[in-house]
This record gives C-alpha cells, structure tokens and sequence, in this order.
C-alpha cells in the first residue's frame, strides 16, 4: 500500500483491519465499518458545504450517504507527508444499480424520492453561494444548448463534402431543435412568482453509478455535484437512462413515475418541468456536441449508431412524452 495512504488513515479514530483498491481510491475494513480514502483536490468550502448537507442526510434516518469522517483533531481532510489532501467517508459494499432490473430501479426512484424529501427540508445557509452550487436554471441550460445546435447546423451546412454523421444530424435537426424549443419557451414558462419554484438542494449527477444496492440496502453516493435547483432533473436523468434500456417502454415509464409519486407527491409543476426535460432531446444534443468539440474528419462509427438510434426509438419516445403531457 502507498505509504502516503497510510500515514492519512493513521490520522483517524479507528482501527484498519484491510485495505484494497476501489472507487478512485482505497475501500478500508475498519472497527467502524466500510470506509472509503481519496484524494481530495476540491476547495474547503465545497467540502464543508458537502459535509453539512450530508451530515443532516444522514441524522435523518432515512437514507444511507457517503457522508465525511472528521480526523481525530477534527479536521475535516487528512494531510500525507508530500501534503496530498484526503477524505475518509462511511462507504458500502453494494454493487451498482441494473438498469436492466426492473425491481432494482424502482428501488432506486423510491430512495430518490426519500432524498428529495429529506434535501427539501435542509434550510439553505448564506456561506453556499459558491459557483458550484449556483448553477445555471435548466431554462438557460436549455437556452445554451440550443444556440449550440444552430451553430452546428449552419456549420454542418455550409460543408461542401458531408460525412454521413453530419448528413444524419441534418435530417433530424428540424423535428429535434422543434423539440428543443419547446421545451425551452414551456420551461421558461414555470419560472416567475411561483412559490414551488424555489430552487431545492439535488443530487446533480444521479444515475445507476451512484446508487448502491446491497440485498434490501439502497445508498446513495457522491455529492460532488450537489447543488440548489430543480429536483425534478435528478428523477429525469435517472428515469431518461432507464428507459432508453428498455426501448421507452411507457408501461415502465408511467410506473417509476408513480413509485416516486408515491413516497413524494409530484406537484402540478413537477409534472410540467419533467415533461420539457422529457421533450428536450438531449441525447441529440450531446451527439451534436461531441461532433463540434471532436476532429469532424473522422467521427468514430459508435457515435454515428448513437444517432441513429434516436431515429429508431423516436416513435416509442413520442408516445410516450404523449402520456405523460
């Protein structure tokens, strides 16, 4: 084991009984459970921002999270003899969520919920404006993608020799940017004076890497995206990334809908934004993107299939933004 890792354990209240690689860093046995070791290069006041949220999640009772371990001196990261930094959090022995696993993913939506539940109660404090937790309104996210496609469409236009990825974005760009500005003009639409639209605390990057199950236990992990805004992205992306496994199979759809529902009633304005998260397609989005930031001579062939099959699942996508209008 790298002896810099040694001497950043050695700084904690506990006893190590075994260490082995994982998750970016190193799973420890200890006398107080499963813990995990990384290097931490992000700024304190993100971390202490974390540890408060995480700390509160956790008093709740009502879901586990990779909260942070404090030193003996009580100390928030652990210093090696080079000064690399690290954290010590509780961690689990599960394995990722299946999204091919129905009963799984419904596990899954009813800890969101919970999360969201618990999230939506933590009092927000002055010291969290930080750039990394005032992020961008899904409007604007929106707004800002969409000038990206028009700037890609007219490029990909004027291109004298097209490559058979741009000729496929070109025939699809009038029915998804159509899409995307709906989505956008109805997004904007759920803003202004309307009190369900105060910004909550959200996961950031929920999807099945971040949920753990192990027999009947679900935890939720790395908050390193946390941050004030619509929660109902978090339900979208996991939901998004589910569906697209199964073909958007609408039965699936409606039910994971419902399982959330269940635990934490979706108000009229939930609905609303999960539905022009739904339209907007972002998974053309993305393709378009790649293709802008990438060498346009050569675009790998995955990339192309990507595209493509948002063409063949497009009618099973339809139907189902149709059901849930």
């Amino acid at each position: 084991m790298n002896e810099k890792y040694l001497e950043a354990l050695a700084q904690y209240d506990l006893t190590v009984d075994g260490v082995r690689k994982g998750r970016s860093g190193w799973i420890c046995d200890t006398s107080q459970g499963t813990m995990l070791l990384q290097e931490y290069r992000g700024t304190m006041k993100r971390l202490e921002f974390e540890t408060q949220v995480l700390g509160q999640v956790r008093d709740s009772g009502l879901i586990q999270v990779d909260d942070y371990i404090r030193t003996s001196g009580g100390e928030l990261v652990s210093l090696s003899g080079d000064g690399t930094r690290h954290t010590l959090k509780h961690w689990y022995t599960g394995r990722e969520c299946s999204l091919r696993d129905q009963k799984e993913v419904r596990q899954a939506v009813g800890k969101i919920a919970v999360l969201h539940q618990v999230l939506k109660k933590i009092p927000t404090r002055e010291e969290w404006n930080l750039g990394s937790i005032q992020v961008e309104t899904v409007t604007q996210e929106m707004e800002r993608h969409s000038q990206e496609l028009k700037r890609a469409r007219n490029f990909m236009k004027n291109k004298r020799k097209k490559t058979d990825f741009e000729r496929c974005a070109l025939s699809n760009f009038p029915v998804f940017f159509a899409q995307a500005q709906e989505a956008a003009e109805r997004m904007a639409c759920l803003g202004g004076d309307d009190p369900e639209a105060v910004p909550s605390l959200c996961h950031g990057d929920l999807d099945q890497h971040h949920i753990l199950i192990h027999e009947k236990t679900v935890a939720v992990i790395e908050y390193h995206k946390m941050h004030l805004g619509d929660q109902m992205r978090d339900l979208y992306h996991f939901i998004r990334k589910t569906l697209e496994k199964h073909d958007w199979d609408q039965a699936l759809g409606l039910e994971l809908l419902s399982a959330y529902d269940r635990i934490n009633p979706l108000a009229r304005r939930d609905r609303e934004s999960l539905y022009c998260l739904f339209l907007y397609p972002e998974k053309y989005w993305k393709q378009i993107n790649f293709y802008m930031n990438s060498n346009k001579v050569r675009i790998p062939s995955r990339n192309l299939e990507k595209l493509k099959s948002l063409e063949q699942q497009a009618a099973q996508r339809n139907r189902f933004l149709s059901v849930i209008k």
